[in-house]
């Protein structure tokens, strides 16, 4: 089935959520008016719905392969890569002194979505080209940017991020990777990394890895790691490309989903070392690594957004083809699936996920905007707080969703869904990985306990808090069925984050396992407690458009009655979640070793 880009929502929430026009009244944010916004976000659906989203089935059933070193991409990729970043796409977000389009994160936060929902295989190239693109302009040389940010973000050249080893996966302090200076600014890097998405391919005409390594002299632990530059081939003084660099992919892994991005093992120096510049300062590589982190946990939020959305699509499109069984009313004979009522309570479910995390993932990336461009600074800095507290949950929740969506998806199809040729399954098993990489679900939900909360004794969380009992309270005053038992249960999702944010603040230092037992639900609680803040924001703005005749009646209902079943099916489970969270440690301890 093809993907259809769901502009109208997506402008909606941008419009009337995340305030573009207040981020294109930001300084260096006057080029994103409306209508630039409108035209760009119509030429990528173009493009994601044209040229990518039919290539991915094809790369699920013929996927990436390794030979003799080499990496050989899906039929189709490598032209598509290169339309996208001749059209500009890789520069949406990114400085026009570099070459890119230097429109806020806003902006670009949908082009990314439908990126993904197109092929989140083919997504997962720019996503790490994106990670790379920060950590050089926030930690590289003035050399570094001259050299290799211009090549990055017109698409010629990709990046990476190289993390991983076979003994250190989420704990990097065992990173063992060497870095040998040589006296002349440069060192040799030696080691083994695992997992590199795109780390070998044929889509660009030079790979820029950027490597976690030791020098000889550095400290044990997190504090003796830095980042490396380390180019598949050499780059002249020139700008031209030199020798080929002792990089070198051995193998590819064999996996579940994704399947047409390589993820690529790749050994360095095992011919008398891998040429590489060093980032920044020694021993503060994991500083600058983060950098790419935070780009690209928030890009696999839109991954699961993305690929939800496909997903969603796809089982509309066949609950509305699929006739089985009578309509329970007393039909005549058999309808279409969409008739019955277990059948739209999963699309409904589906749809209504997909909006709240879309709307908070969009607010997210204008508070980022807001902290980077804002004239004061003390706006800067509380946007700044904001986003990094939403970043985790954004990951974590939105990932977790789109299994869910993705498996209803399945069921939606019955039958049909478990056979690969309908698609349904592919989604499926695309979305699993997005809960792992780039830190799993449980990695998301420590950041939001201990750096995101614990640290500054919960007041983010409460200064979020207290925003959504002001939409409750503006829901309080409309005489409304729906939108007064939005109410009702944002009240109760906004009550029970609070006894949360509270139970984390107090039994942090003195119950700390208690606490982490907890931090999966509290992301999850978070989740769908400020999601549902943004559905009830949007059922607000829509009851006020409706009242005066504005613009198309039936989306404004349909935001509404969206929004209503977000409230009733998904924010109700709040309550649930904080008593998992404040009373349920004693449960998932209570078991020695032994006994499991």
């Amino acid at each position: 089935m093809s993907y259809v880009a769901p502009l109208k929502d997506m402008l909606f929430v941008m419009n009337e959520l995340a305030g573009l026009a207040e981020v294109n009244a930001l300084p260096g944010c006057e080029d994103a008016t409306p209508e630039t916004v409108e035209a760009v976000l119509e030429e990528n659906a173009k493009f994601t719905g044209e040229v990518v989203a039919p290539l991915n089935w094809p790369g699920d059933q013929a996927p990436s392969y390794w030979k003799d070193g080499e990496v050989f991409t899906t039929k189709g990729f490598k032209e598509a890569f290169k339309m996208f970043g001749e059209a500009g796409w890789q520069g949406v977000q990114h400085p026009a002194d570099f070459g890119g389009q230097g429109l806020p994160k806003l902006v670009a936060t949908p082009c990314i979505e439908m990126l993904n929902s197109a092929s989140v295989s083919f997504a997962l190239c720019p996503l790490l080209s994106d990670g790379a693109i920060e950590a050089l302009l926030t930690a590289g040389s003035d050399e570094q940017k001259a050299i290799y940010l211009e090549n990055l973000i017109a698409g010629k050249w990709t990046g990476t991020m190289n993390l991983t080893e076979p003994q250190a996966g989420s704990d990097l302090a065992m990173v063992r990777s060497r870095a040998v200076p040589q006296g002349d600014g440069t060192y040799k890097i030696f080691g083994t990394k695992i997992f590199i998405t795109y780390g070998e391919h044929d889509m660009a005409e030079n790979i820029v890895h950027l490597v976690l390594a030791r020098t000889p002299d550095a400290p044990e632990g997190v504090k003796g790691i830095s980042l490396f530059i380390v180019p598949k081939f050499l780059v002249n003084a020139d700008g031209s490309l030199g020798a080929r660099n002792d990089a070198h992919c051995v193998s590819i892994e064999h996996k579940l989903g994704i399947k047409a991005s390589p993820t690529a093992v790749l050994q360095f120096g095992d011919n008398g070392g891998a040429i590489g510049t060093l980032v920044g300062e020694e021993n503060r590589g994991l500083e600058y690594m983060f950098i790419m982190m935070n780009a690209a946990r928030f890009g696999v939020g839109l991954q699961g957004i993305g690929i939800a959305e496909r997903a969603y699509q796809k089982a509309v499109g066949y609950a509305k083809d699929r006739v089985q069984s009578r309509d329970l009313s007393g039909s005549a004979g058999p309808v279409t699936i969409i008739h019955h009522p277990d059948v739209r309570r999963m699309l409904m479910s589906m749809r209504a996920q997909i909006e709240g995390a879309r709307a908070l993932a969009y607010v997210a990336a204008a508070a980022s905007d807001a902290a980077h461009h804002h004239v004061d600074e003390s706006v800067r800095k509380a946007n700044q707080t904001c986003y990094e507290y939403l970043v985790p949950i954004v990951k974590g929740w939105s990932t977790e969703m789109s299994l869910d969506v993705t498996s209803t998806g399945v069921q939606v199809h019955g039958g049909m869904g478990f056979i690969e040729e309908t698609g349904a399954a592919q989604h499926y098993r695309d979305a699993k990985i997005l809960t792992i990489y780039e830190g799993t679900t449980a990695i998301q939900a420590n950041d939001l306990v201990g750096r995101k909360t614990a640290r500054d004794g919960g007041a983010t969380a409460r200064a979020l808090i207290a925003q959504v009992r002001q939409t409750a309270s503006e829901l309080a005053a409309v005489q409304s069925d729906d939108l007064q038992a939005i109410q009702r249960q944002l009240v109760l999702g906004a009550d029970a984050m609070e006894e949360v944010v509270a139970f984390v603040a107090a039994n942090f230092k003195t119950d700390i396992k208690a606490v982490f037992a907890g931090s999966v639900p509290y992301l999850k609680l978070a989740g769908i407690v400020l999601g549902g803040w943004q559905m009830a924001r949007a059922a607000l703005i829509s009851q006020d458009k409706l009242q005066a005749s504005e613009g198309d009646s039936s989306f404004y209902k349909t935001k509404i009655a969206t929004a209503r079943f977000f409230a009733d099916h998904i924010l109700s489970a709040a309550q649930g979640l904080r008593t998992s969270i404040v009373e349920g440690s004693a449960g998932v301890l209570a078991l020695t070793e032994d006994q499991f």
